[in-house]
């Protein structure tokens, strides 16, 4: 158990260190990708001709490895955290953009008219109906988006030991130590149980008006709680 924590010299950082180091280097992204998200799916949902293109760009992009992505990257922000992160930033955005999209669109359109006629402006509109209401499909997206980012952090050990836990594989070979592979993948595979765990609970806690077992269904609040 000692050498199953005992990280290599080469590492400079404790056990929780990576962890630290993980966590930062797959949530920052997340949280860059939902602030860029939640404009543009708002442009593509006020201008619905834009959906289309917005969704071929952001496949596009996530079809691109991420080693590719590093390459290209290295040459302006060198062997960095943010080369590691950039990429996953974009890479949520495939996700998140239509997970905020499809929930907002949900919002029923007699729930949208009785806000209007309650005096709520298109901003307020937004922030204080549609966005609740599209809670649990951005927190779908976010835990798909979540997860992928923490195992994708992993392949930045192939830029200058900027992979976190994914260093663990590459010491594993070098000093033949398998226990630092079993640790890599363990704790990886916990973080991102924790983490969606986590994000469930945040669903529950923001959406108190869903009957439990209902998480897939995006039923709306009535309108008069909403508002208070």
């Amino acid at each position: 158990m000692h050498d199953f924590f005992d990280m290599p010299s080469d590492l400079q950082h404790s056990w929780i260190g990576l962890v630290g180091l993980h966590l930062r280097e797959a949530l920052l992204p997340v949280a860059a990708g939902l602030l860029l998200a939640l404009p543009i799916a708002q442009l593509c949902i006020r201008f619905r001709w834009l959906y289309p293109p917005v969704l071929g760009v952001t496949t596009v992009l996530y079809a691109v490895p991420s080693l590719a992505f590093f390459v290209v990257l290295i040459n302006y922000t060198g062997q960095t955290e943010l080369t590691v992160m950039i990429p996953l930033a974009v890479y949520s955005l495939v996700v998140l953009v239509p997970a905020i999209v499809d929930g907002v669109r949900s919002v029923p359109q007699e729930t949208l008219s009785a806000a209007t006629a309650m005096g709520f402006g298109p901003v307020r509109r937004y922030f204080q109906v549609q966005l609740p209401i599209a809670v649990p499909a951005i927190i779908a997206g976010l835990r798909v988006a979540t997860v992928s980012s923490i195992s994708l952090v992993s392949v930045g050990m192939l830029i200058g030991n900027q992979g976190a836990l994914g260093n663990l594989l590459h010491d594993a070979q070098i000093y033949n130590r398998p226990e630092l592979t079993w640790n890599s993948v363990i704790t990886t595979a916990l973080l991102a149980i924790l983490l969606d765990a986590l994000l469930v609970l945040v669903r529950v806690l923001l959406t108190p008006w869903m009957p439990s077992g209902t998480a897939g269904r995006k039923q709306a609040p009535a309108l008069k709680d909403a508002a208070r």
